[in-house]
């Protein structure tokens, strides 16, 4: 995993092919080409955005920026990017993007916490070619936008594992209708958004518990009563002891014999 990363304010980026099982079915052994062809521009758009690859699972992405703004901007860039491109066979390689903002804590594993598990989240709930963001990721953009995009309000949703999330579109090219309702219901199949996100963060946590059992029991021996030693040595020891003890009283009775003796006589 990914080490010395950005602490702070942080924007999450969730990508995954929405419809990938069709797409292998229809495309055989030609969808590794589409695969490495989704792989190749995710990586080059977002990355030239400032965006930090910080895992991929199957065709789902994670990737992280220091700025609300480059984040979006990236997600915009890939996304026109993914429509523009020739696919092999003429297949239809439609690309969800989740995108949320937070203050994660960062470990020697990457990073951790709720905020990981709620971009996924938001990925998971929409379309193919849709890119949704948080409330939190819309505050900090403002009007901020790339040019052609505006931002459509979806209102209040209820996510899985997650308390109510105000979500916003970012509609392309003034096409805020193309997509249908989300996909919020309970019970619905997981994305691969959503099992590279709960992967990432059951790491995390398997890491936490590791270093606290370490930590935990460094502390227990540290504080633990030193072995006693082998019954010949403590016979030894309790030898020495005595010999020394009888020494010290026979010299002991024998200076007082000299003092009084001097004194008396």
């Amino acid at each position: 995993m990914e080490s010395h990363l950005p602490a702070g304010t942080v924007t999450f980026l969730f990508t995954d092919i929405e419809g990938s099982t069709d797409l292998i079915r229809r495309l055989g052994d030609g969808y590794g080409q589409v695969l490495d062809d989704h792989r190749r521009l995710l990586r080059e758009h977002l990355g030239n955005a400032g965006g930090r690859e910080i895992d991929t699972q199957g065709d789902a992405f994670f990737f992280s920026f220091t700025r609300a703004r480059d984040a979006v901007a990236g997600a915009v860039t890939a996304q026109r990017a993914l429509q523009e491109h020739d696919w092999r066979d003429d297949a239809e390689v439609k690309v969800r993007m989740g995108l949320h903002t937070g203050e994660p804590a960062v470990g020697a594993e990457g990073y951790h916490g709720i905020d990981v598990v709620r971009a996924a989240r938001i990925c998971s709930a929409g379309h193919g070619g849709q890119i949704l963001i948080s409330e939190t990721t819309r505050a900090l953009i403002g009007n901020e936008l790339p040019d052609g995009v505006q931002v459509v309000d979806l209102g209040p949703q209820r996510l899985k594992d997650i308390a109510e999330e105000r979500i916003f579109q970012l509609s392309l090219d003034r096409e805020p209708d193309r997509f249908p309702d989300l996909k919020t219901r309970p019970g619905g199949k997981k994305s691969h958004a959503d099992i590279l996100g709960d992967d990432f963060d059951q790491r995390i946590e398997q890491f936490v518990h590791q270093q606290l059992e370490r930590g935990l029991r460094h502390v227990s021996e540290r504080h633990a009563s030193p072995p006693a030693p082998p019954p010949s040595t403590e016979l030894t020891r309790l030898t020495a002891l005595g010999l020394w003890t009888v020494v010290v009283l026979v010299v002991g009775v024998i200076a007082i014999i000299l003092i009084v003796k001097f004194a008396f006589f």
